[in-house]
């Protein structure tokens, strides 16, 4: 059907219109104008990074749990985007723009906006109540929100799996350890282990309940409802242990429960990371307050104060609306706009570059050995975190990005005077990432050999994200660096393993799954880019049958789309109206293939310069990031500001060049 489907959209394309270079730079000085305009005056961006109506809901419940108030008006506002964000299809919460309903997104935005005191009986929350309840009621959420009304009294504990705060305990050979799951799982369960073994209950002092959420009566919810990516045998052996702690919880000792909740107090406080909040992500940070405070610490304490100054520092108010990010994502932003403006060229474009670069370069982190040691013990630190600061957590592929950025900078530029020199923080950031390689050959976002895959079938993970294994995005990252740093398959055996991890992941029709990006376009970005870098030959069979694959899936106008129904149970591409970012990936993609003279790149070029904006950027409400694939999506409000620019800048520059191949990384 594919096949068919793609003969049919060829049909449909117009005739190929010639690019006029002139108009593809107005187009490109434009974006630079403005992205340069939205630097701050240390050089670095930072854009916003919202998800879905999930993390301003839970800050909502977050606040009254505690009893206390947000900022004035700020209860309004979040209630402005929550009754603004609300499907006037399905009248519930979707997990992305345009998305189908989501129960747990709904039964938390319901349960906020009767918080902040929407009457039952209006329009939309009559509407959002029908739609929960047609569904089988909110006994169909999944465990973190049956585990909030858990908290708030509206379904009995054993609602939620047992997570017995005595795995802090456990030696590193059992089956289940914190070094055996992801980053943000660790940083969100350590906490939740606390809550889950004192069981405290919310203030509430407006004494809200969202009851009528449920088709039988809330008590009756006493069982795991089981998870949508069940597999033999390890959820039914997994369900039979959640059973048996059930039945075995209360009577554990007291003395080894209290040494565990000191262990896992221990664990947070040293991980709390200032007002940038422990991992740095939103739902660690709210469990680590309401830890502290179920454990009688006041309000007043440090600890409380700097948890919930980081809670603070997340909320995006506008005139009239407001929400919460999950985190915040400055190093990630200002690197890859350093590389769009590096792209782009010229005095101010390539000035603001350097300035970002220079900002970040004092963020390396060199200094503390992460949770990431405990697999790679006698590696050296020298990452960059996503976020303005989370040294226990730096992530390979940001470093990837930051390093091929000042790497770039240096080669356009050389050591001019006032420049800094990067040479010995990419050097400490080589050292770092090579150590990371997992055994397979890849590379994972935080982690090395984070795959033990039976963990995603525990009762607790029903959202099926506890791990970090290694993917072809972040894998395709370090193979570019390594290569734009002159290494070649020859002469790095990392680099070479890391091109046959690469070269073996890649689909049947030819594209590559993309783990933190929308979805097998950005894969396949990465891979082309990464294989072009490395020097795979582009009459490669399997870079053949890439670009055969981006071209069949050009939309009608010119561009490029992906829907997040792609991250099925069994991923596949699926079809979405066009976005710049996408497009932007897909032509970077062709370019970096040898492809810039082929007519689906003039195609996208002229959709990226006719949807540009009087204002330089391109308008794209569609999610095209991921958090976790099926369950939490990400819309960088940056990619449609940097990405198009980029894609058209290289477009100009390949066009330009004698060669016509890709001379970097990215």
């Amino acid at each position: 059907m594919r096949e068919a489907a793609g003969k049919v959209e060829t049909l449909k394309r117009p005739r190929t219109r010639d690019v006029a270079i002139e108009e593809v730079e107005r187009a490109i000085q434009s974006a630079t104008r403005a992205l340069t305009d939205l630097a701050q005056s240390d050089g670095h961006i930072c854009f916003e990074l919202e998800a879905d109506a999930t993390i301003p809901s839970e800050y909502v419940l977050f606040h009254h749990f505690r009893g206390t108030e947000p900022r004035p008006g700020l209860e309004a506002k979040i209630g402005n985007y929550l009754r603004r964000t609300q499907s006037p299809v399905h009248s519930g919460w979707a997990l992305v723009h345009d998305g189908p309903f989501d129960m747990s997104c709904t039964v938390k935005a319901y349960f906020a906006l009767k918080m902040i005191g929407d009457d039952i009986e209006a329009p939309h929350m009559r509407r959002a109540r029908e739609a929960i309840l047609t569904r089988g009621g909110a006994r169909n959420a999944n465990v973190f929100t049956r585990f909030l009304l858990a908290l708030y009294g509206e379904v009995p504990w054993a609602a939620v799996p047992v997570m017995p705060v005595e795995v802090m305990h456990l030696p590193k050979w059992f089956p289940f350890h914190l070094d055996k799951v992801s980053y943000w799982a660790r940083c969100t369960m350590v906490p939740l282990f606390v809550l889950q073994a004192k069981k405290p209950r919310a203030k509430n002092p407006r004494g809200i309940g969202v009851g009528e959420l449920f088709v039988t009566p809330p008590d009756s919810v006493t069982s795991w409802p089981g998870s949508p990516h069940a597999t033999w045998p390890w959820t039914p052996i997994f369900g039979a242990v959640d059973r048996a702690l059930r039945v075995t919880e209360p009577y554990f000792p007291k003395t080894p429960r209290k040494r565990a909740i000191d262990k896992a107090v221990a664990w947070v406080s040293e991980r709390l990371n200032g007002e940038d909040g422990l991992g740095a992500i939103f739902p660690a940070m709210v469990n680590s307050v309401l830890m502290y405070e179920v454990l009688g610490y006041p309000s007043n304490h440090p600890q409380v104060k700097i948890a919930c100054e980081a809670i603070e520092k997340l909320v995006a108010e506008k005139e009239h609306e407001a929400y919460v990010q999950p985190c915040l994502s400055p190093v990630w932003d200002t690197a890859l706009s350093a590389h769009a403006l590096l792209e782009a060229g010229g005095e101010a474009a390539e000035g603001a570059a350097r300035s970002g670069l220079d900002w970040l370069k004092p963020l390396q982190v060199t200094d503390i050995k992460g949770d990431w040691a405990a697999t790679k013990p006698d590696v050296r630190p020298g990452g960059w975190a996503f976020q303005y600061a989370n040294p226990h957590y730096p992530d390979l592929d940001d470093t990837a990005v930051v390093v091929m950025a000042m790497d770039r900078a240096q080669r356009q530029h050389g050591l001019v005077s006032g420049m800094p020199d990067y040479s010995q923080s990419i050097a400490r950031a080589r050292e770092w990432v090579e150590g990371l390689q997992s055994a397979d050959g890849g590379w994972a976002a935080f982690d090395a050999d984070n795959n033990h895959h039976y963990l995603n079938h525990i009762p607790f993970s029903d959202h099926g994200a506890l791990l970090d294994p290694p993917t072809a995005d972040v894998t395709a990252r370090v193979v570019s660096m390594l290569a734009q740093l002159g290494e070649t398959r020859a002469t790095s055996r990392a680099l070479d393993r890391g091109v046959t991890y690469l070269l073996n992941d890649q689909e049947k029709d030819g594209s590559w799954y993309g783990r933190w990006g929308m979805n097998f376009i950005y894969g396949t970005w990465s891979v082309l880019c990464a294989l072009n870098a490395a020097g795979v030959d582009p009459q490669s069979p399997e870079i053949r049958k890439a670009v055969s694959w981006l071209i069949a899936i050009q939309n009608p106008d010119g561009g490029w789309g992906e829907d997040a129904s792609s991250y099925k149970i069994n991923p596949a591409f699926e079809p979405g109206y066009s976005t710049a970012s996408q497009t932007a990936w897909a032509l970077l993609a062709l370019m970096a293939a040898g492809e810039v003279e082929d007519p689906a790149v003039a195609r996208g070029v002229n959709f990226l310069t006719r949807t540009q904006g009087a204002d330089g950027f391109w308008n794209e409400e569609r999610y095209t990031a991921t958090g976790f694939p099926r369950v939490f999506y990400l819309r960088y409000h940056g990619y449609p500001k940097f990405f198009p620019l980029w894609a058209m800048a290289r477009f100009r520059n390949l066009k330009r060049s004698n060669t016509g191949k890709v001379a970097y990384g990215m």
